[in-house]
Protein backbone atom coordinates (compact mmCIF):
# COMPACT_ATOMS: atom_id res chain seq x y z
CA UNK A 1 0.00 0.00 0.00
CA UNK A 2 2.85 2.54 0.78
CA UNK A 3 4.51 1.63 -2.57
CA UNK A 4 1.36 2.24 -4.23
CA UNK A 5 0.66 5.61 -2.43
CA UNK A 6 4.75 6.41 -3.07
CA UNK A 7 3.61 6.13 -6.74
CA UNK A 8 0.70 8.09 -6.59
CA UNK A 9 2.05 10.86 -4.94
CA UNK A 10 5.12 10.92 -6.75
CA UNK A 11 5.91 14.83 -8.30
CA UNK A 12 2.01 15.58 -7.37
CA UNK A 13 2.69 19.43 -7.40
CA UNK A 14 1.90 20.41 -10.49
CA UNK A 15 -0.44 23.79 -11.62
CA UNK A 16 -2.53 21.11 -13.24
CA UNK A 17 -3.24 19.14 -9.47
CA UNK A 18 -3.79 22.31 -8.27
CA UNK A 19 -6.19 23.58 -10.68
CA UNK A 20 -8.11 20.13 -10.39
CA UNK A 21 -7.91 20.50 -6.42
CA UNK A 22 -10.05 24.09 -7.16
CA UNK A 23 -12.23 22.60 -9.28
CA UNK A 24 -13.27 20.37 -6.41
CA UNK A 25 -13.62 22.98 -3.91
CA UNK A 26 -15.57 25.25 -6.41
CA UNK A 27 -18.06 22.15 -6.30
CA UNK A 28 -19.58 23.02 -2.73
CA UNK A 29 -19.41 27.10 -3.94
CA UNK A 30 -21.26 25.99 -7.24
CA UNK A 31 -24.11 23.99 -5.36
CA UNK A 32 -24.67 26.22 -2.30
CA UNK A 33 -25.04 29.32 -4.99
CA UNK A 34 -27.51 27.49 -7.44
CA UNK A 35 -29.82 26.01 -5.28
CA UNK A 36 -30.05 28.97 -3.42
CA UNK A 37 -30.97 30.70 -6.45
CA UNK A 38 -27.94 32.59 -6.78
CA UNK A 39 -27.79 31.86 -10.36
CA UNK A 40 -25.76 34.09 -11.70
CA UNK A 41 -22.87 33.77 -9.56
CA UNK A 42 -23.25 29.96 -9.80
CA UNK A 43 -22.85 30.41 -13.78
CA UNK A 44 -19.94 32.14 -13.38
CA UNK A 45 -18.42 29.44 -10.81
CA UNK A 46 -19.33 26.52 -13.36
CA UNK A 47 -17.66 28.65 -16.03
CA UNK A 48 -14.47 28.88 -14.24
CA UNK A 49 -14.57 25.46 -13.63
CA UNK A 50 -15.18 24.43 -16.86
CA UNK A 51 -12.45 26.36 -18.23
CA UNK A 52 -9.79 25.29 -15.75
CA UNK A 53 -10.98 21.42 -16.86
CA UNK A 54 -10.38 22.45 -20.07
CA UNK A 55 -7.12 23.80 -19.81
CA UNK A 56 -5.46 21.73 -16.87
CA UNK A 57 -4.48 18.79 -19.73
CA UNK A 58 -3.03 21.29 -21.62
CA UNK A 59 -1.08 22.77 -19.47
CA UNK A 60 0.19 19.34 -18.19
CA UNK A 61 1.18 18.22 -21.52
CA UNK A 62 3.13 21.18 -22.87
CA UNK A 63 5.13 21.97 -20.11
CA UNK A 64 5.33 18.12 -19.06
CA UNK A 65 3.48 18.54 -15.96
CA UNK A 66 1.78 14.79 -16.31
CA UNK A 67 1.50 13.17 -12.81
CA UNK A 68 0.00 9.86 -11.81
CA UNK A 69 -2.27 11.59 -9.22
CA UNK A 70 -3.39 14.16 -11.93
CA UNK A 71 -4.36 11.41 -13.87
CA UNK A 72 -7.01 10.23 -11.09
CA UNK A 73 -7.74 13.48 -9.65
CA UNK A 74 -9.02 15.48 -13.28
CA UNK A 75 -11.38 12.49 -13.83
CA UNK A 76 -12.87 12.25 -10.01
CA UNK A 77 -12.88 16.29 -10.03
CA UNK A 78 -15.07 15.75 -13.40
CA UNK A 79 -17.69 13.25 -12.35
CA UNK A 80 -17.78 15.04 -8.57
CA UNK A 81 -18.99 18.13 -10.56
CA UNK A 82 -20.95 16.23 -12.84
CA UNK A 83 -22.80 14.62 -9.61
CA UNK A 84 -23.35 18.29 -8.25
CA UNK A 85 -25.34 20.03 -11.36
CA UNK A 86 -27.20 16.73 -11.70
CA UNK A 87 -28.42 16.42 -8.55
CA UNK A 88 -29.00 20.22 -8.20
CA UNK A 89 -30.91 19.95 -11.58
CA UNK A 90 -32.42 16.86 -10.33
CA UNK A 91 -34.19 18.65 -7.50
CA UNK A 92 -34.97 22.27 -8.96
CA UNK A 93 -36.93 20.21 -12.09
CA UNK A 94 -38.12 17.74 -9.68
CA UNK A 95 -40.51 20.01 -7.72
CA UNK A 96 -41.01 22.45 -11.12
CA UNK A 97 -44.26 24.02 -12.36
CA UNK A 98 -44.45 22.24 -15.46
CA UNK A 99 -45.41 18.55 -15.27
CA UNK A 100 -43.63 17.73 -18.25
CA UNK A 101 -40.33 18.96 -16.45
CA UNK A 102 -40.87 17.09 -13.31
CA UNK A 103 -41.29 14.05 -15.92
CA UNK A 104 -38.24 14.87 -17.59
CA UNK A 105 -36.28 15.88 -14.51
CA UNK A 106 -35.04 11.76 -13.97
CA UNK A 107 -33.33 12.15 -17.04
CA UNK A 108 -30.15 13.98 -14.95
CA UNK A 109 -30.00 10.92 -12.84
CA UNK A 110 -28.52 9.25 -16.23
CA UNK A 111 -25.45 11.01 -15.83
CA UNK A 112 -24.98 10.12 -12.18
CA UNK A 113 -25.49 6.13 -12.75
CA UNK A 114 -22.68 6.17 -15.34
CA UNK A 115 -20.26 7.72 -13.47
CA UNK A 116 -20.83 6.48 -9.95
CA UNK A 117 -20.51 2.64 -12.21
CA UNK A 118 -16.80 4.45 -13.44
CA UNK A 119 -15.89 5.67 -10.19
CA UNK A 120 -16.42 2.10 -8.43
CA UNK A 121 -14.80 0.24 -11.30
CA UNK A 122 -12.29 2.29 -11.45
CA UNK A 123 -11.46 2.11 -7.59
CA UNK A 124 -11.99 -1.99 -8.44
CA UNK A 125 -8.97 -1.88 -11.16
CA UNK A 126 -6.60 0.82 -8.67
CA UNK A 127 -6.73 -1.90 -5.77
CA UNK A 128 -5.99 -4.82 -8.29
CA UNK A 129 -3.40 -2.78 -9.61
CA UNK A 130 -4.62 -2.08 -13.32
CA UNK A 131 -4.93 1.36 -14.47
CA UNK A 132 -7.97 3.22 -15.04
CA UNK A 133 -8.91 3.96 -18.90
CA UNK A 134 -7.24 7.30 -19.84
CA UNK A 135 -9.89 9.79 -20.97
CA UNK A 136 -10.59 9.48 -24.48
CA UNK A 137 -11.63 12.44 -26.99
CA UNK A 138 -14.76 11.18 -26.79
CA UNK A 139 -14.91 11.19 -23.08
CA UNK A 140 -13.79 15.14 -23.67
CA UNK A 141 -16.34 15.82 -26.30
CA UNK A 142 -18.33 14.66 -23.71
CA UNK A 143 -17.47 16.56 -21.12
CA UNK A 144 -17.33 19.68 -23.19
CA UNK A 145 -21.31 19.15 -24.18
CA UNK A 146 -22.48 18.63 -21.02
CA UNK A 147 -20.84 22.20 -19.75
CA UNK A 148 -22.49 23.37 -22.44
CA UNK A 149 -25.67 22.22 -21.60
CA UNK A 150 -25.40 22.95 -18.33
CA UNK A 151 -24.35 26.35 -18.96
CA UNK A 152 -27.07 26.85 -21.27
CA UNK A 153 -29.49 25.21 -18.64
CA UNK A 154 -28.81 27.55 -15.59
CA UNK A 155 -28.70 30.47 -17.97
CA UNK A 156 -32.07 30.68 -19.90
CA UNK A 157 -33.32 27.63 -18.91
CA UNK A 158 -37.17 27.14 -18.18
CA UNK A 159 -37.92 27.93 -14.28
CA UNK A 160 -34.24 27.78 -13.30
CA UNK A 161 -32.50 30.13 -15.81
CA UNK A 162 -30.58 33.40 -14.67
CA UNK A 163 -31.44 35.35 -17.70
CA UNK A 164 -34.90 33.97 -18.40
CA UNK A 165 -36.73 36.99 -18.22
CA UNK A 166 -34.96 38.08 -21.20
CA UNK A 167 -35.24 34.56 -23.00
CA UNK A 168 -36.45 31.64 -21.99
CA UNK A 169 -35.53 28.36 -24.03
CA UNK A 170 -38.26 26.37 -25.38
CA UNK A 171 -38.73 22.99 -22.91
CA UNK A 172 -38.64 20.96 -26.23
CA UNK A 173 -35.01 22.30 -27.09
CA UNK A 174 -33.30 21.98 -23.58
CA UNK A 175 -34.63 18.37 -23.72
CA UNK A 176 -32.92 17.66 -26.87
CA UNK A 177 -29.86 19.41 -25.42
CA UNK A 178 -29.95 17.37 -22.63
CA UNK A 179 -30.78 13.79 -24.60
CA UNK A 180 -27.74 14.65 -26.27
CA UNK A 181 -25.67 15.16 -23.95
CA UNK A 182 -26.75 11.93 -22.57
CA UNK A 183 -26.05 9.79 -25.56
CA UNK A 184 -22.33 11.94 -25.99
CA UNK A 185 -21.71 10.72 -22.23
CA UNK A 186 -22.73 6.97 -23.11
CA UNK A 187 -20.61 7.07 -26.41
CA UNK A 188 -17.58 7.87 -24.72
CA UNK A 189 -18.56 5.14 -21.56
CA UNK A 190 -18.48 2.36 -24.54
CA UNK A 191 -14.96 4.48 -25.80
CA UNK A 192 -13.44 3.02 -22.63
CA UNK A 193 -14.40 -0.70 -22.51
CA UNK A 194 -11.75 -1.85 -24.95
CA UNK A 195 -8.89 -0.98 -22.81
CA UNK A 196 -11.16 -2.11 -19.77
CA UNK A 197 -11.26 -5.35 -20.73
CA UNK A 198 -7.77 -5.80 -22.60
CA UNK A 199 -6.65 -5.23 -19.24
CA UNK A 200 -8.72 -7.33 -16.75
CA UNK A 201 -8.23 -10.12 -19.05
CA UNK A 202 -4.31 -9.67 -18.88
CA UNK A 203 -4.76 -9.56 -15.39
CA UNK A 204 -7.24 -12.61 -14.56
CA UNK A 205 -6.01 -14.40 -17.39
CA UNK A 206 -9.34 -14.56 -19.34
CA UNK A 207 -8.98 -16.35 -22.84
CA UNK A 208 -5.61 -18.41 -21.09
CA UNK A 209 -8.06 -21.66 -20.41
CA UNK A 210 -9.87 -21.42 -23.87
CA UNK A 211 -6.23 -21.21 -25.86
CA UNK A 212 -4.82 -23.98 -23.16
CA UNK A 213 -7.51 -26.36 -24.31
CA UNK A 214 -7.31 -25.89 -27.96
CA UNK A 215 -3.52 -26.88 -27.74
Amino acid sequence: MKEKLAFLFENWKTIPNFMSFIRILLIPVFAVLFYNDHTIAAVIVLAISGLSDLFDGKIARRFNQVSNLGKILDPVADKLTVFAIAIILFIKFVTADDRTLRLFSWVFLLFIAKDLFMLSFGGFMIAKGMRPAAAEIYGKIATVAFYCVMIVIMAVGPEVGAFRSYFTLPNAVMMVMVVIAVILTFVAFASYIPDVYRQCAERFGWGKNKKNKKK
